[in-house]
């Protein structure tokens, strides 16, 4: 697996799956934003930003202005995780807001406005109030990413917030299973190579 395969989207959260947008799936680190075309392609797959303007941005970024971004997005990347990683297991207190100054810095360069605009349904159209985002240069690619990361400190209670139980995996996820059982990032990656494990283990012991 390479940072050209599609990424992981298991944290059933946004901000957690921009965190796991590094991760050792296999055995070997994978960033799937380490440069410039990799952060384009990660916000595609989240459906964080239209196609339509990511490639206008693509067009018009000047030479190695998308990697400077991308670069920025790692740095993001890693003052939250810092933050998830801390908090996580319990709720989170008030005197935290102090830590998410950086994340309110970014949001307020956000250029968002409102439009109504028409969609069709089987009883004809029908008017939609669309929020909409100004996207004057490559830099607003991380605006969508901070308002994923502040709707998550809003909304999601840390006490569900997990890391995988895999012994080599990075990956965090949130837990909204019945009874808050979830142990692995997915059963298909850490959930089977534990079984596996733990088979082999009984095998010695026997």
């Amino acid at each position: 697996m390479d940072n050209h395969s599609p990424a992981l989207f298991l944290g059933d959260a946004l901000a957690l799956d921009f965190l796991n947008s590094v991760a050792t799936p296999i055995d070997t680190p994978v960033d799937w934003i380490e440069d410039g075309e990799g952060l384009l392609r990660w916000l595609e797959q989240a459906n964080l930003v239209p196609r339509e303007t990511l490639e206008s941005l693509r067009a018009q970024a000047l030479p190695g202005e998308l990697d400077n971004v991308a670069d920025q997005a790692r740095n993001l990347r890693e003052w939250f995780r810092t933050f998830v990683r801390e908090h996580k297991g319990r709720q989170l207190k008030p005197d935290a807001l102090a830590e998410l100054e950086p994340l309110n810095r970014l949001l307020e360069r956000d250029e968002g406005y409102g439009r109504v605009v028409a969609r069709q349904t089987d009883e004809g159209a029908v008017f939609d109030f669309q929020t909409m985002r100004k996207w004057r240069s490559p830099e607003a690619l991380l605006l969508p990413v901070g308002e994923a990361l502040g709707r998550f400190v809003c909304t999601e209670d840390f006490s569900n917030v997990k890391a995988c139980e895999g012994p080599s995996c990075t990956l965090l996820f949130a837990d909204h299973t019945r009874g808050y059982r979830r142990r692995w990032c997915s059963m298909a990656l850490c959930g089977n190579r534990a079984k596996q494990a733990a088979h082999r283990h009984r095998i010695r012991q026997a």
